[in-house]
């Protein structure tokens, strides 16, 4: 299982290098075969081939690491949990020194971290501030856009600067950077999982070494895996410890990508007794904000990059992905208005049903800030995954990446068989699409290709009768806490918190 899949990002690793962008200058380059290759059709069709395959021997032996933890027993289930851990690393191995994959942020990210080094405001000046190697794979409409991101990934990238001009070592760089974020997830889910009482091996296989983790977050190396992360670790933090504390991890969460700061939110609730009064709850959340807004504030004057990100919020919804619904609903409203011949100007109808979208988020998160339930920790999880789950639902921009921001909290609630089978085809599905989100960029014929092996590796995966069989094992299997004399230890008496179920510590 873990050598098989090894084999699979091995394997989407060498399709990577066809299909990928890479900066012209790169070593690499100079191989001939490889210049065959991606210069020719047929070439970057196998090499795409090659990326689907291993995306889909590594989905199979995800799901037979759920199968294997769920249906643990005796001194299995014991290891269960170091098994998981064993094999994210084993299968995250071969991606670290990857190119970013499946999308050219990674490049951005390194373009935005030598500005930085150089004294030059990622917040005031785009990527087409610099020239040479290290602006050669970004993305062409970011080169005069301003970064949208908090000053945490841009300090790592200033620091990454100051030792190698290289774009790739400062790729290299920045995934390592976003896997701290894998890692506090590895840390904070099984924690969490506690918390609710479910299983926590198969709720860190769930999150840790999905496809959609592996292909999204290593692969793709977004921020959003630094951010999740953080998150989890606020959370748990906020509840075992104290809520000030988490709120100030939130606010680091914030500050890679402002959605993070949800987080304080639950902390708040949690932090309060059962049925706390709507006064009280206010001033918590008021607190909390006043916590978390000084630590992302904070940690913008400390690196001398201010608080300039607050203009680049809207960068991302400059552009229009089919994941998005109300970019969905906005565009159809236009294209019936134009062919009612109402005469409205372009976009009239995609503005105003994504500023409803926007309204509708906050809402949803104001209605939890103001009555979801206080003084417990599941309780707060599920709160949490309303919140990032409205937020990514609903934004005027959804790529498959933001996924991450929910499977992790959604992961460790207790799930009916469906919502189960939903979260596993959830997270296969979106590995194996992942090549089709962003990095074809309107090469049809490849589209089309990767859509028919789609089609034919997901039903392999979830439909036929084994295939049915092995999901149906993970999303019926019962998992107890071992019964032993260890008294379950309670959260600090300062936080005046019930927890439904026994938090460990460990």
């Amino acid at each position: 299982m873990l050598v098989r899949g090894f084999v699979g990002s091995v394997l989407v690793l060498l399709g990577g290098l066809v299909v990928s962008t890479l900066p012209p200058s790169a070593p690499l380059l100079e191989t001939e075969l490889l210049l065959d290759l991606r210069g020719a059709e047929a070439g970057r069709m196998a090499g795409l081939t090659v990326v689907l395959l291993g995306l889909g021997l590594l989905a199979g032996q995800w799901l037979s690491l759920c199968r294997h933890v769920a249906l643990a027993e005796g001194d299995d289930r014991d290891d269960a949990l170091a098994l998981v851990r064993h094999a994210t690393v084993v299968w995250c191995a071969p991606l670290v020194l990857a190119p970013p994959l499946f999308s050219r942020d990674g490049w951005s990210y390194a373009a935005q971290g030598m500005l930085a080094h150089l004294g030059i405001s990622p917040y005031e000046h785009g990527p087409i501030a610099l020239h040479g190697p290290i602006v050669e794979a970004v993305d062409q409409r970011w080169m005069e856009t301003i970064t949208p991101y908090g000053p945490v990934p841009l300090l790592f990238g200033d620091l990454a600067a100051t030792q190698t001009g290289n774009p790739w070592v400062l790729v290299v760089g920045h995934r390592l950077v976003a896997l701290v974020g894998l890692v506090l997830l590895a840390w904070a889910i099984p924690r969490l999982a506690r918390w609710t009482g479910v299983n926590p091996a198969l709720s860190c296989a769930v999150v840790l070494a999905s496809p959609l983790m592996l292909a999204n977050g290593v692969g793709g190396l977004h921020n959003d895996l630094l951010m999740v992360g953080l998150m989890a670790a606020a959370l748990v933090v906020g509840v075992e410890q104290s809520w000030w504390l988490g709120a100030a991890v939130g606010g680091a969460a914030a500050a890679v990508k402002v959605p993070g700061g949800l987080v304080c939110i639950a902390i708040a609730l949690a932090s309060l007794p059962a049925g706390a009064l709507l006064a009280a709850r206010v001033r918590r959340l008021a607190g909390a904000a006043v916590v978390s807004v000084g630590a992302l504030v904070g940690l913008g004057i400390v690196t001398g990059l201010g608080v300039g990100w607050v203009h680049g919020l809207t960068v991302p919804g400059s552009v229009n992905t089919p994941l998005s619904v109300t970019t969905l609903l906005g565009g159809a409203g236009d294209w019936l208005a134009g062919w009612a011949g109402l005469g409205l100007e372009p976009a009239t109808v995609l503005r105003l049903v994504r500023a409803l979208g926007s309204v509708a988020t906050v809402v949803v998160i104001l209605a939890v800030a103001l009555r979801g339930p206080t003084g417990s920790g599941a309780r707060a999880l599920t709160a949490l995954a309303t919140m990032t789950g409205a937020t990514m639902l609903l934004g005027p921009v959804v790529h498959l990446w933001y996924l991450l921001w929910v499977v992790p909290f959604v992961a460790v609630l207790k799930l009916s068989r469906l919502a189960m089978m939903g979260v596993l085809a959830l997270s296969t599905v979106t590995g194996l699409l992942a090549p089709l989100d962003s990095s074809l960029h309107g090469a049809y014929l490849a589209i089309a290709l990767a859509s028919m092996l789609v089609a034919c590796l997901v039903p392999v995966l979830l439909l036929t009768p084994r295939a049915r069989m092995r999901i149906e094992r993970i999303v019926t299997a019962e998992w107890l806490p071992p019964v032993s004399g260890r008294q379950p230890q309670q959260p600090a008496r300062d936080l005046d918190v019930h927890v439904e179920h026994p938090v460990d510590r460990a």
